[in-house]
């Protein structure tokens, strides 16, 4: 079996996987990361819920996890994806929020799911200026929207909230 401090480990292993789309995020960071569990022949499975269920990066994601891993000297694992419960914007880590706003993203909305509903503040991530306005609900990947500040007039991304 493996430790609680070998998990750690695998942890800290698989933060270093990017995002294929964001490569300034970790999968850890987005929250693609359910679980990791090892069985008591020391076999490790890596739990994964993509962000949604036709994410055309998915494969891509399973397949650099294996390349981390196997990079790291670790040969005997599985990975599951898991697409319920759906994987929600509220299990992007806080730190995963601040890299997405230094990267010129808007982060989604972080209290409830008004956003769902076209009630969320959207907040320029260059000028942090509120006054701000929805250009498109498709922006350059399915998980974004376009915007625009009214402010500095820079167009910017809004990862939106799901």
């Amino acid at each position: 079996m493996v430790s609680l401090a070998a998990k750690d480990d695998i942890a800290s292993i698989l933060a270093l996987v990017k995002d294929p789309e964001i490569p300034v995020l970790s999968v850890a960071d987005l929250g693609i990361i359910r679980r990791i569990e090892t069985g008591e022949d020391g076999h490790l499975t890596v739990v994964i819920t993509p962000t949604y269920s036709g994410c055309p990066a998915t494969e891509v994601i399973e397949a650099d996890i294996a390349n981390m891993l196997k990079l790291h000297g670790i040969t005997d694992f599985t990975i599951r994806t898991e697409i319920s419960p759906a994987w929600t914007t509220d299990w992007i880590t806080t730190e995963g929020r601040r890299k997405l706003e230094e990267y010129g993203i808007a982060p989604p909305a972080s209290k409830g799911k008004a956003a769902l509903l076209g009630h969320e503040e959207v907040i320029c991530p260059q000028c942090k200026s509120r006054n701000t306005e929805l250009v498109s609900e498709f922006g350059s990947t399915a998980c974004k929207a376009q915007y625009k500040c009214r402010d500095c007039l820079e167009p910017f991304d809004y990862f939106k909230c799901v």
